[in-house]
């Protein structure tokens, strides 16, 4: 059951990832930059590769590579299945193809490559054929119009994650400079008290 929901359930997943992105010592322009590189690159077929890929996004756009790491969890088993029907269509409308693949569909080409990728890894060891038919299958049919549409829609979410959680990620580091004073100044009181 973890592997879907996990242990302490999605609210304190995701309570415990804003205290991290909030606890970054970092300047707020890098965190942002960095979850806006983490939530684009969410949206893209590159499952398994997306802290890698967030990692390198972030690196490049002088972002926080940790904050595009946490910020890759805006794909998730809720958001996943919107992103892929959404990308898959407007990549297919984009180039031109009839593409009627329901979302079910898609998720059988993405297992049937994983499938063929792990068929043709243990065939180099082994006397079985290889085969690449799913792959070709694949390429062009689901992922081309996802990477193209996910790319597209990427940037469609990423650019409003900057621009929305850059002024939060300020007010909570004024609130918190101001948090600190308050206590600074509450102890020095008490000293001068003695």
């Amino acid at each position: 059951m973890n592997l879907f929901v996990p242990g302490g359930g999605w609210g304190r997943s995701a309570s415990y990832v804003m205290h991290r992105l909030r606890r970054l010592p970092d300047s707020p322009e890098r965190i942002a930059r960095g979850i806006a590189a983490g939530v684009a690159v969410s949206c893209t077929p590159l499952f398994g590769l997306h802290f890698v890929v967030s990692g390198i996004v972030a690196w490049l756009l002088r972002g926080n590579i940790l904050a595009s790491l946490l910020a890759t969890f805006f794909g998730n088993p809720f958001t996943f299945p919107i992103i892929a029907l959404s990308a898959l269509e407007l990549g297919s409308f984009i180039l031109g193809i009839d593409n009627t693949l329901q979302g079910k569909h898609a998720i059988r080409a993405f297992g049937a490559v994983w499938a063929e990728l792990w068929h043709n890894s243990v065939s180099m060891f082994t006397s079985e054929p290889v085969s690449w038919q799913n792959m070709a299958h694949f390429g062009w049919d689901v992922f081309a119009p996802y990477m193209l549409g996910g790319t597209i829609i990427g940037v469609i979410c990423g650019v409003p994650a900057y621009f929305l959680s850059l002024p939060l990620i300020r007010a909570y580091r004024k609130r918190r400079i101001k948090k600190v004073q308050e206590r600074f100044e509450q102890a020095r009181k008490n000293d001068q008290a003695r």
